[in-house]
């Protein structure tokens, strides 16, 4: 009697075809927000229930072998497929609706969110949206949020993510305050100066010691871990301080200071639940965001 093919599960298939079109892991995980090694083991599952191998190492990726050049024709007929029974689920687009569950960092939710929130309303009314300002790690696998704006990757298992890009992160001042307090252009004038900074939170001490200055806590006069209000104490004239470049340039009461001291872009992620990022109101809101927050990355 011949064997019987199990039919391939489509996330194997869909694992199969991310990595065939990137030609790599790497590119396939930023493709699909999957991680290497999940990819890397649906790869060998698929192979083991196929028995065939389906890639060749090349110095810089994977190469299909003929078997897998044989199996891109039926695996795209596949993702179509699955695309149309998705498709036929969710109902037109027309009827998206329900509510969105946003979680981000306070600066995100007081600066940057409130407008793409707005266009995300007038796009979609029936789409309900609610915005938790927290700078803490929601647990998306529990549904406290169901899209969360981060400043990191998360690791987690199950999770989506997608990176949005940098924001540029400068020194600032207030004009009242440096037109008191003199110029400052380089890390030799720092010492004249007032600093805000965290009062907990070692980041941005970490960072001065990454440029080779070796400062201490007691070198910011003024003192705040949240970062919303060190920028109004920035903006006060309390010293000079560190905040995003896009929030700064759009303050007419802040200037940004060229010192040329080195500051690493903060990054920001969208992360989902991967059972729930393709519902088509999270995944409406996902898009939205991606396109709102694109402007002001690089």
């Amino acid at each position: 009697m011949d064997s019987v093919v199990t039919p391939a599960d489509w996330s194997l298939v869909q694992a199969f075809l991310a990595v065939a079109e990137e030609g790599s892991l790497s590119g396939a995980a930023r493709t699909l927000g999957a991680s290497q090694p999940t990819l890397g083991r649906q790869i060998k599952t698929l192979e083991a229930q196929l028995q065939a191998q389906l890639f060749s190492r090349q110095p810089r990726g994977l190469a299909l072998t003929e078997t897998g050049l044989a199996l891109m024709e039926p695996a795209r007929a596949m993702r179509n497929a699955m695309h149309e029974i998705a498709l036929a689920a969710a109902g037109r687009s027309v009827q998206i609706e329900g509510t969105v569950r946003i979680t981000a960092s306070t600066m995100t939710s007081l600066f940057h969110l409130p407008d793409i929130i707005a266009d995300i309303r007038r796009a979609e009314p029936a789409i309900a949206i609610e915005l938790a300002p927290s700078n803490a790690s929601s647990n998306l696998l529990y549904r406290e949020a169901d899209i969360a704006v981060r400043m990191y990757r998360p690791t987690q298992l199950d999770l989506v993510t997608q990176y949005v890009g940098g924001l540029a992160l400068v020194l600032c001042a207030s004009r009242a305050y440096l037109a008191q307090r003199g110029p400052l252009t380089g890390p030799d004038d720092f010492e004249a100066h007032d600093f805000v900074g965290f009062d907990a939170n070692p980041a941005i001490i970490k960072g001065f010691k990454a440029a080779g200055l070796d400062v201490t806590r007691d070198f910011f006069k003024t003192r705040c871990d949240d970062h919303a209000t060190v920028l109004a104490l920035v903006r006060a004239g309390c010293g000079v301080g560190f905040s995003q470049k896009a929030i700064v340039d759009a303050d007419p009461a802040l200037v940004v200071i060229e010192t040329g001291f080195p500051i690493s872009p903060l990054p920001i992620w969208l992360t989902a639940h991967e059972a729930m990022r393709e519902t088509p109101r999270i995944r409406r809101v996902w898009d939205m965001l991606a396109q709102g927050l694109k402007p002001l990355v690089s």
